[in-house]
């Protein structure tokens, strides 16, 4: 017996319910074990990496992409804001994320109004 054929879109959506499940359980599970959360953000990886899946952006920053970890702000990683960035802080590589911040465009007629 062979494997039933199920199409790309159908599989980079069951990826991505099992990507959320796993980021889920993983913030469930990082004040117990953090170990074991990392584990369950490797995995996420991994499975987005096999059906060549972006992480949506609420997910993709939620880890450290240097030694992907899950971060934690306060616990093992610090957020700030400067100069039109946020830069994110690992505790656990000691390195920054800098995510720069668009300013929203004025036009001539919301200055009008």
């Amino acid at each position: 017996m062979s494997k039933p054929n199920i199409s790309k879109e159908d599989q980079k959506k069951i990826a991505l319910q099992r990507i959320t499940t796993l980021f889920a359980e993983a913030e469930k599970t990082f004040s117990e074990d953090k170990k074991r959360a990392n584990h369950y953000v490797a995995l996420a990886r991994k499975i987005a990496m096999r059906v060549k899946l972006h992480l949506p952006l609420e997910l993709k920053r939620k880890y450290c992409k240097y030694c992907y970890a899950l971060l934690m702000p306060g616990v093992n990683s610090r957020v700030r804001k400067r100069e039109g960035k946020v830069v994110i802080s690992c505790f656990e590589c000691k390195r920054f994320t800098r995510i720069v911040v668009k300013k929203k465009k004025v036009t001539f007629e919301d200055r009008k109004s």
